[in-house]
């Protein structure tokens, strides 16, 4: 682990602002299972301080306050970004509440596995079908926004539950184009706020449970539309 570690002031603050600055969202872990997703408030190397949002009344919140060991993990694009929070406590300001915790002196970098992406065509809209992983009864139509052969990004639209990274969906149906349909499985690696706009979020998720024949679709299907994006940059030029 020491190969990532990021031990100078002046990355370790470059990371955290830049955490801050994309509305990344963070998973604060702690042991037994604990987590609280939420995202940077404030980043105050002088003060030596780092500032989460937080709500009242949520009993994941106060199962991780009565931790010893937090751990923060957040993505930027294909960064996974992690270190521990030392002197969690709930601070009450305002009207507002927050967390507040020690400032990390120490840094971890893991370069997420690289893997060949596709955005789909323009012409072509291709959606995921599940059911959310929190409410069983809600059925999901979410749009795909990039995809390779292990992973996929799905836009989560603003007025839809949050959906908390490490869940595991058992079934998913992908209807990519006319003529793919896979079945597969997925699990939720990150979840980011695109941007203020989009009012949404992308979910970052990994391809589980494919077997042969759906590995091979999923690859004629990643290929096929490079080609056809290929073709028409040129035909533009």
């Amino acid at each position: 682990m020491d190969d990532y570690r990021i031990t100078s002031p002046v990355e370790v603050d470059d990371f955290l602002k830049r955490l801050l600055n994309a509305n990344a969202l963070m998973t604060l872990s702690g042991p037994g299972g604990t987590s609280y997703t939420t995202m940077l408030w404030a980043v105050d190397s002088t003060r030596g301080i780092v500032c989460f949002s937080a709500e009242t009344g949520d009993t994941r919140l106060q199962a991780l306050l009565e931790t010893e060991e937090v751990v923060a993990v957040g993505y930027l694009d294909s960064i996974k970004l992690q270190f521990d929070l030392d002197g969690v406590v709930q601070v009450h300001g305002n009207g507002t509440v927050a967390l507040n915790a020690q400032y990390p002196r120490t840094l971890y970098r893991f370069q997420r596995r690289s893997s060949f992406r596709v955005k789909p065509l323009v012409s072509s809209t291709p959606v995921a079908h599940l059911r959310h992983p929190a409410v069983p009864d809600m059925k999901l139509d979410l749009r795909v926004l990039d995809i390779s052969l292990g992973g996929v990004a799905l836009f989560l639209p603003h007025n839809v539950p949050m959906v908390s990274p490490g869940v595991k969906i058992g079934q998913c149906f992908l209807d990519l184009d006319s003529d793919t349909r896979l079945e597969i499985g997925l699990i939720i690696h990150h979840v980011s706020v695109i941007n203020p706009e989009s009012q949404g979020a992308r979910l970052g998720c990994e391809l589980v449970n494919m077997n042969g024949a759906t590995e091979r679709a999923l690859q004629q299907y990643v290929n096929q539309t490079e080609k056809r994006r290929l073709a028409l940059a040129m035909s533009q030029d």
